[in-house]
């Protein structure tokens, strides 16, 4: 009786063994919530002290329990200021923007831990993101409670052609690199943390990159001539925006970066266990 006994323990305890080895995480639904943060031209020293919202939602393809591809869509709000900036000559400046953000992106994601939902073992896993995506922009600032749109005026000459200089387009390439934590609630909910920098194809996200053309060829008193040097309205007589002189730093791309938590629902099944 007792070897009986031993031998049905023992064949429920491989059964259980081999339903846990034979679950197989299809891949992930997901929504995301954070702050995005803008690093460039107007914020030289990667301060972060102005973050906005941004939200998300993705699928990712799981590959195994390690490598998964996913397909990420955001909108982010970014924004920055020279009032902000500890650089006398960045605050006599007196440039600002705002622009909204929408992002597509697809990305490797490579778990450390191997990562299975329902099985406490292996709960709980850190994992780094790398991928390519487009997003678009288009910065504006605020006068007199105003939103004024700053590409359609060509603040650094790019509508009169000024030195060769073309309108920037609102469409870059961006890429994600990141890293983050993903922990299991259940068998088909995730929890996680992720902060991932985008390194982007445009020095333009805050209509700032290279020299001032002066006010001379622009329309007097016209909103770009007014926009593309705002020292005027702190010192009106002697403003920075001489021809020649630098407006921003065109050696360096503009970047933002999205700091986010996610709830993700898991796509499973279960293998059936081979009959021999």
């Amino acid at each position: 009786m007792k070897l009986k006994i031993l031998a049905f323990l023992l064949v429920v305890s491989i059964t259980a063994n081999a339903q846990v080895n034979e679950y197989v995480q299809k891949g992930e639904f997901g929504i995301t919530a954070g702050v995005a943060h803008y690093f460039g031209d107007l914020n030289t020293r990667a301060a972060i002290n102005r973050p906005k919202p941004a939200i998300g939602a993705f699928f990712r393809k799981q590959f195994g329990n390690y490598v998964g591809l996913r397909l990420s869509a955001h909108y982010a709000q970014l924004g920055y200021s020279d009032t902000y900036s500890k650089n006398e000559y960045q605050k006599l400046r007196n440039l600002s923007f705002n622009t909204n953000i929408w992002e597509i992106a697809l990305q490797g994601d490579f778990n450390f831990f191997k990562f299975i939902p329902g099985n406490p073992d292996y709960s709980f896993t850190p994992y780094i993101t790398l991928g390519v995506g487009v997003f678009t922009y288009d910065p504006y600032a605020l006068t007199n409670g105003q939103k004024e749109f700053l590409r359609p005026l060509g603040t650094e000459g790019q509508l009169i052609g000024y030195n060769g200089r073309k309108q920037y387009s609102t469409l870059a390439l961006c890429i994600p690199l990141g890293v983050g934590i993903k922990y299991n609630l259940s068998e088909k909910i995730n929890f996680s943390i992720e902060v991932a920098h985008r390194f982007t194809g445009t020095d333009y996200l805050d209509d700032v990159s290279t020299t001032y053309i002066g006010a001379g060829n622009f329309t007097a008193l016209s909103t770009a001539a007014l926009l593309q040097d705002r020292s005027v309205e702190i010192e009106p007589n002697n403003p920075l925006g001489v021809e020649g002189r630098q407006r921003g730093w065109s050696k360096q791309r503009d970047q933002y970066i999205i700091a986010e938590i996610g709830i993700t629902y898991n796509i499973s099944t279960y293998r059936c266990p081979p009959t021999n």
